[in-house]
Parts: structure tokens; C-alpha cells; sequence
């Protein structure tokens, strides 16, 4: 994809940390040996797009690429390669959709048809109210119970049509689903709950 259809077209004239992220990036910086510090590029990427409504425009690329001296088409690399950076504006709510293998065996075609349906969106684009933006991504590391959406930061699990229609609504509604399992599983465990401990305590029973 042409890094143009990544970029947005209205850009800011200017961009400029705040005080708070200021303090958050002197934190960031004594991490790292002076001669590394274009190791800081993620996180202060991070700082940028939370400052500037969840995305991050040209003018912050530039002021990170000064700051760490770094080139601005390295910060540019970094920022068009990851999923999790926004080059153009978000809804609200960005739905982040796992639908590799784990997330697919589990259901994550009916999570997919539940967001088409209801919003009439697809990756990549975002809802006529412009609430919702959809991006379709790799593996989000919670294939344990999986299918997995993740709302902004928060992960929502175990989800199907119905579930995720309900997360959906109350995020409209502006109360939000309790995050993790929507089956209400913890970890890795089964969809009945813990049998491991129960067997085991059957076992010495009839001994």
C-alpha cells in the first residue's frame, strides 16, 4: 500500500508536547544510553498519538525525529509498520479485530459479521456516525481465549454475533462491557471452569 493512503490529507500545522508528556518523555529517555536514543521511538510515538485523539500527524513525526535524531522517514518506518500506530483520525472507539487462525478456528468470522452488520463497516474504514473504526490485524496475543477484539486498549474475549452486538451497544451507550472474557473465564481456563483441582479432590475421596 502507497505510504499516501496511510496519511491523512488535513494535517495540523503544528504539533507540540504537552507539559505532561514532557515528563513522561524525560522518564522514557533515561532508559536508554544517550547514543541509543532513537530506542524511545515507540514509546514516544505512543505519547504522541494519546496527546492528539488517538493519531499521530505528520508534524509529530518530525518533532520525534528532532528529538531523538533521528530521520523523519525512520520515524515514519516505525509508525506505518505497526498496527497499533493511526496515521489518519479514529472513531471513539477503535476496534482492533484478530482474525488469524486461533481467533478464526474460535469464531472470529461471526465477530467480523456482527461489526458488518450493525456499523456497515469494513477494515479500514470507520462508521458513518464516526464513533467506530475498524482495522482487521495479526495475532493480538490472547489466542487463549480467543475470539479476541480489542476496543481502544481494552480486551474484549471469547466473543460471537451475539456478544459482540452486546459490546457494541454498550459502547454506544457509553457503558462499556466489563473487560476480558465475556464467558467470564479466567486464563486458560475451560469453558466448564476449573476441573483439574475437582478431579483430583473426587480422586482422594475415594481413596
Amino acid at each position: 500500500m502507497s505510504i499516501d493512503k496511510l496519511i491523512a490529507e488535513n494535517q495540523p500545522e503544528s504539533f507540540a508536547f504537552t507539559k505532561e508528556s514532557e515528563a513522561q518523555i524525560k522518564k522514557i529517555l533515561a532508559k536508554y544510553p544517550k547514543d541509543r536514543a532513537a530506542s524511545a521511538v515507540m514509546p514516544l510515538l505512543d505519547l504522541a498519538q494519546r496527546q492528539h485523539d488517538n493519531w499521530i500527524p505528520m508534524k509529530a513525526i518530525e518533532e520525534i525525529a528532532n528529538r531523538l535524531d533521528m530521520a523523519e522517514i525512520r520515524v515514519l518506518e516505525v509508525a506505518s509498520f505497526y498496527t497499533m500506530y493511526n496515521l489518519k483520525p479514529v472513531g471513539k472507539f477503535f476496534l482492533q479485530a484478530c482474525t488469524t487462525t486461533p481467533c478464526m478456528l474460535r469464531g472470529s468470522d461471526d465477530m467480523m459479521r456482527c461489526i458488518k452488520d450493525r456499523l456497515d463497516i469494513a477494515s479500514g474504514e470507520t462508521s458513518e456516525c464516526g464513533n467506530f473504526s475498524l482495522l482487521e490485524v495479526e495475532c493480538l496475543g490472547a489466542c487463549v481465549n480467543a475470539p479476541i477484539l480489542q476496543v481502544n486498549d481494552d480486551f474484549y474475549e471469547d466473543l460471537d454475533y451475539e456478544t459482540t452486538g452486546a459490546l457494541l451497544d454498550s459502547l454506544e451507550a457509553g457503558e462499556p462491557l466489563p473487560v476480558g472474557s465475556v464467558k467470564g473465564r479466567q486464563g486458560s481456563e475451560s469453558e466448564q471452569g476449573a476441573t483439574s483441582l475437582t478431579a483430583l479432590k473426587s480422586s482422594a475421596q475415594e481413596v
